[in-house]
């Protein structure tokens, strides 16, 4: 089963979850200080908000898989139709370890596809104290060229420029 993900970036991290809790009538499957999550059934939807945003609104969208071998799928499909993709492989962010890539549309909406294998207690892991600074604010990617393409092409491939996780 692919569940639709969706993670946007609030203000009052209180007022949003009561706001979503009474909208979505359940309370969040995942609270933190600073992050909530509700798992959803119908419609199945993985709803995830943060204050850890430098914008409010809709950060990204995503594919949550619920297999290593969907997730090759989904790969494997935007490969074959030629879109550029930034593979963070295994990465942790938002309280959860996953393997997960990224794909940018033409208007530069971020798309996440990914498997989520644990949780962790904490929003990310660092990979160093280089990126530690970074690592505060850790979803979409915050640059990613792109160039649209047909699928029956083969110019025009986008560069990934930085990794993300979430």
């Amino acid at each position: 089963m692919k569940r639709f993900h969706v993670h946007m970036h609030v203000e009052d991290l209180g007022k949003n979850i009561a706001f979503y809790s009474a909208m979505f009538h359940q309370p969040p499957a995942r609270t933190e200080a600073d992050y909530a999550k509700w798992m959803l059934q119908d419609p199945p939807v993985n709803f995830a908000i943060s204050t850890r945003g430098s914008a409010t609104g809709v950060d990204h969208l995503g594919i949550q898989v619920e297999s290593t071998e969907e997730l090759a799928e989904l790969r494997a499909h935007a490969r074959e139709a030629d879109l550029a993709l930034q593979d963070d492989g295994e990465t942790t962010c938002c309280y959860a370890r996953s393997d997960k890539y990224w794909l940018t549309d033409p208007q530069g909406v971020a798309w996440e596809q990914f498997h989520t294998l644990d949780n962790i207690p904490v929003f990310s892991e660092p990979e160093s104290l280089s990126n530690q600074a970074e690592s505060t604010s850790c979803c979409a990617p915050r640059a990613i060229e792109t160039v649209a393409t047909l699928p029956s092409t083969n110019s025009g491939a986008q560069t990934p420029a930085a990794k993300a996780c979430c």
